[in-house]
Order: structure tokens, then sequence, then C-alpha cells
């Protein structure tokens, strides 16, 4: 178990009263451990409870990752001994249903790549948009015998429907920004140096406007669109399953002796590492 750094592992900037940014930065790799979590549920907490808070804008601060996969050095224990959230569900996922039901609107503007709990909280979000050069969205966790843990079973396939979600949860490959705008996945791709200013200004366009008419527009849109909590409760429930089976812990154990979970090829080309597992390379 590694000792808990002091270091702040999620920025915010209160651009302003009605638009806030807020950052990963956990350096190299923005992997997603225990002080995360909690950091990230106190972050939810104050977008809840603002009155003036329209948009948040969720991006990274380290360069080439979005936001990673978990943190397999870190004591899984701390993060499942976390009492349940308000809604009743799991720390984790009680932050990005919370997220996604809150009277605000949440942006992913995501650089680099969305591995595993990144593709989770771009799916929580209202909106994502990628850069067509750096994005990467994976849900890579079939392909080390896991069961994803955030809701994306629950959430995908009102998104793009069966097929494709089963080809994103099953393949566990890498999905780029226009392969990912063309699934529906994410609202748009744009050209990298494009895609700050369009978020900026989508996020000033919508701050500019009425809450009570932004908060109730997405409680409709909500009540139509969400599944149910008890679906993402199974996700949950799966996915702390699939952690302690050997065939999963054996295939973690090749993947570190690849390269997994320092920087290098096997993070920044998951997908493509993925098929080696099963050889026993």
């Amino acid at each position: 178990m590694h000792a808990r750094t002091e270091k702040k592992q999620i920025q915010l900037t209160r651009a302003s009263g009605a638009c806030w940014r807020i950052a990963f930065d956990n350096p190299p790799l923005n992997v997603m451990g225990p002080q995360f979590v909690r950091e990230f549920r106190e972050i939810v907490s104050a977008i809840e409870a603002d009155e003036h808070l329209k948009v948040v804008i969720f991006e990274s601060a380290v360069d080439g990752f979005f936001l990673n996969h978990s943190d397999f050095h870190a004591d899984f224990k701390e993060l499942t001994s976390m009492p349940q959230g308000p809604t009743g569900l799991e720390a984790w996922p009680d932050a990005l249903v919370r997220l996604t039901r809150a009277p605000v609107v949440s942006i992913a503007l995501i650089r680099g790549r969305a591995t595993g709990n990144g593709s989770e909280l771009a799916l929580a979000c209202d909106m994502s948009f990628a850069s067509r050069e750096k994005a990467v969205l994976s849900q890579w966790e079939v392909g080390v015998g896991l069961v994803a843990g955030g809701g994306p079973m629950a959430r995908l396939p009102g998104l793009m429907g069966r097929q494709r979600a089963l080809e994103v949860l099953l393949s566990s490959n890498d999905i780029g920004g226009d392969l990912a705008e063309a699934y529906g996945y994410v609202n748009r791709s744009l050209p990298d140096c494009e895609l700050g200013g369009f978020v900026d200004a989508l996020a000033t366009r919508i701050a500019s406007f009425d809450k009570w008419a932004i908060a109730n527009t997405k409680r409709l849109v909500n009540a139509a669109s969400l599944p149910p909590d008890v679906e993402i409760a199974a996700g949950w429930e799966a996915c702390m399953a699939s952690i302690p089976r050997p065939a999963a812990q054996d295939r973690l154990k090749t993947f570190f002796a690849l390269g997994f979970h320092q920087p290098g090829d096997a993070e920044d080309r998951l997908g493509s590492f993925l098929e080696r597992l099963g050889q026993g390379a």
C-alpha cells in the first residue's frame, strides 16, 4: 500500500460563478485510486450545493491521459470501505450517478486516454468532446479478465446501440476520436487546435442562460434516458467479484511484466497489448 500523498489529484478552478473547470492531475498516468475518489466525491458535493453554478468542464492537467484506469498499486479495501453515497451506491458509481443528475451541465473535454474510469466519467457527463488527434477511449476491462465497475454496461447501449456497445466492451480496444463520434460515444471529435475554443464557447453560451431552465430541461431528459440505479449497482458488484479471480490476476501479472502501470508503450497503446495476455507473452 502506498502512503497517501498530500498533493491534490483534482484541481478545481472557478473560472466564474457560473462555470468551473476541473482538471485531473495525478501524473504520470492519471490513474484513479482512493484519494482521487474521495476528492471527486467532495467536488460533486460542491457542484450539487452551489446555487449559482451552471456548467462544469472536466479536463486533464496530465499530457496524454484524460483519466486512466484504477491504481492497481493501491489497497482496494481502502476504496471498498468508503461509505455508500446518498444514492445508496458505492463511492465511485455514486459520484458518477450524482454528477449525471446534478442541476448543472457537465462537459468532458477529452485529450489523451480515457481508459476505464475516464470513459466512465465521460459517459456520466452530459456532453463530451474529443481531440481528433489525441483522444482515445477504452473500456479495457474484459481484456484482463475484469468487469467494468462504473456503469458502462448500463450507459453505452443507450448511446450507441447494443451491438456497438458490445463491440466496445468485449473488444476492449482503443477507440479514437473520430470513431467515438461516429458511434455516439462522444458528441463530436474536433481538431485538437479547435477543441479548447469550441468547448469554452459552448460552456460560456450555456452559462449565460437561466439555471432553472437548464436544470429542468436536464431533469426531464434524464427521466427519459438514464438507466436505473440497480443496473449501475450490478456492474459494480460484478467488477468487485472479478478482481480476485485467478484468471484476472494471472493476466494482470503478465500485463505488469509487459510494462503496464508505467509510462511507455503498454499504457500508450493499451488496446494493442491486451491480445498478448492470452498468449502468455
